[in-house]
């Protein structure tokens, strides 16, 4: 109560409730005893696994979900979002300098600004929060995704640290990118709530609480990532690893670069255990993957050796190996937003023995108007984080028509092009709704193009067969799929 008897407007966040639930211990509780004889295989190769973010208690206890004013909270600093001259005009920058009084404007000014990524730090004034931390968020362009990425992990990073070098019992972050500067909200919750993370810990052992303040359009993405980074009981812990994003960064949740990666040896001096060729060649294989880094030497001479059959079959896999980098490196640089669009591709739950389950949906792919080259960098983009484990695809042929066939040459070259973990990786292609024609254009395929391949895909005629592999709550399946299957087995019941 404030001296005129008014209620504060203020929020203490000792009185907000913290992420550790009770209702997460009792959810895991109940999910278990709904568990039947059936599930037990599927639990057991999910719990086989290791997740990067563990439940850990202490943490989520730290950690609190503030729907609301970041202005408002009553801790020790908050965290104000702005421009390199620390003059923006946001929604969250206005209402700090409205409630904090003139003086913030004036201490601004003796900052000289702020670099992106970087926090500066200044009293709270009229705030109940004791400092003000200020950071300026990346704009975000998709071709410099990677600078966009590692800056935005320095603005939750040196706050964090700003935190614990003054000794700070509680931080509260507002979201740091803004609309205006276009990073993509889900893209930008991975990185802040993985930093977060990361840092309580590694370094965060005196810091009590830790508070994102988020509003309504904010609120859901925040609620729907957290349980990947902050899972609540080793269930949750469970459930959320296949939805891992491919990068989680290093072990203090930085973005990494493979080519900016270097070995360092532990004993520098020590030259004798590391002359063989074999220790050399793994070393520079963590150098990089382009020609100058690897010492390639003429490629179009490696190339003619290939052509002419006399390259050794270790050769030919390392050359693959850089031609899949080089793919690999152009889908991460790509605008792809315009194949993402399509809902033709992307993962769903797992199957019964645990695995990943990859969904590609034949209609949501106009062949004869995308461009294919676009389409092969997205399904590099989407795949490479999940084919490090076994994983099982399931291709949705359903009403499918001229304009949706995907061409065998492309297949074919997207088999040759991926790398090999694609390929001993991938344990089943459920091949749903197949027609006459598709089955024979599949069996040439695999006969004569991938045999390899031959014995993993499996032709399933309706969703009950598809069911005895694949819990139905475990997949996403396509209304008109649905719908379809459904008409099929009136068709033949009625027969």
């Amino acid at each position: 109560m404030d001296p005129l008897g008014a209620r504060s407007q203020f929020v203490d966040v000792q009185s907000l409730p913290t992420w550790d639930q009770p209702q997460g211990v009792q959810d895991e509780e109940e999910g278990e005893n709904c568990f039947t004889e059936d599930d037990c295989n599927l639990t057991n190769q999910i719990n086989s696994l290791t997740s990067p973010f563990a439940f850990r208690q202490d943490i989520n206890s730290k950690i609190v979900l503030f729907n609301g004013d970041v202005a408002l909270l009553n801790c020790t600093a908050i965290v104000n979002t702005s421009n390199e001259m620390l003059t923006d005009k946001n929604p969250v920058s206005d209402s700090i300098h409205r409630y904090a009084g003139p003086e913030l404007k004036d201490e601004l000014l003796k900052l000289k600004g702020c670099r992106t990524g970087e926090a500066k730090m200044t009293e709270g004034f009229n705030l109940a929060a004791r400092f003000i931390i200020h950071t300026v968020g990346p704009k975000y362009k998709a071709k410099y995704r990677t600078a966009a990425e590692s800056s935005l992990y320095s603005c939750y990073r040196n706050g964090m640290q700003l935190a614990k070098e003054h000794g700070m019992v509680s931080v509260s972050f507002c979201v740091v990118n803004t609309v205006k500067r276009a990073y993509p909200l889900e893209d930008a919750t991975h990185i802040a709530l993985r930093t977060v993370r990361r840092f309580l810990e590694n370094h965060g052992e005196n810091i009590e609480t830790v508070v994102f303040a988020v509003t309504d359009v904010e609120e859901p993405v925040y609620l729907k990532l957290m349980p990947l980074y902050f899972p609540r009981s080793k269930k949750e812990e469970m459930t959320s690893l296949p939805f891992l994003p491919a990068d989680i960064g290093n072990a203090e949740g930085e973005p990494v670069v493979p080519e900016r990666q270097i070995r360092i040896a532990e004993k520098p001096g020590n030259l004798e255990e590391d002359s063989g060729d074999d220790s050399l060649e793994s070393d520079l294989g963590l150098v990089g993957n382009h020609a100058f880094a690897r010492m390639e030497g003429d490629v179009d001479k490696q190339r003619k050796i290939i052509l002419q059959g006399q390259m050794s079959e270790a050769a030919q896999q390392k050359q693959h190996q850089r031609n899949y980098s080089r793919w690999l490196c152009r889908a991460r640089a790509e605008d792809l937003s315009d194949i993402a669009a399509l809902k033709a591709l992307y993962q769903t739950g797992v199957d019964r023995c645990g695995r990943t389950v990859m969904v590609v949906v034949g209609r949501n792919i106009p062949v004869t108007i995308i461009d294919m080259e676009k389409a092969l960098l997205y399904f590099i983009h989407v795949m490479d984080h999940i084919t490090v484990k076994e994983y099982v695809m399931v291709y949705f042929h359903t009403l499918t028509g001229e304009h949706n066939h995907l061409d065998t040459d492309f297949l074919k070259k997207l088999y040759d092009i991926v790398d090999a973990k694609f390929k001993k990786n991938l344990r089943a292609f459920y091949f749903v709704h197949p027609t006459f024609r598709s089955k024979v254009s599949t069996w040439f395929f695999t006969t004569f193009s991938v045999s390899r391949l031959k014995e993993k895909v499996h032709h399933i005629e309706n969703l009950q067969q598809l069911f005895t592999c694949i819990l139905p709550e475990q997949i996403d399946i396509p209304p008109f799929v649905l719908e379809y299957d459904t008409r099929m087995q009136i068709i033949q019941l009625s027969c």
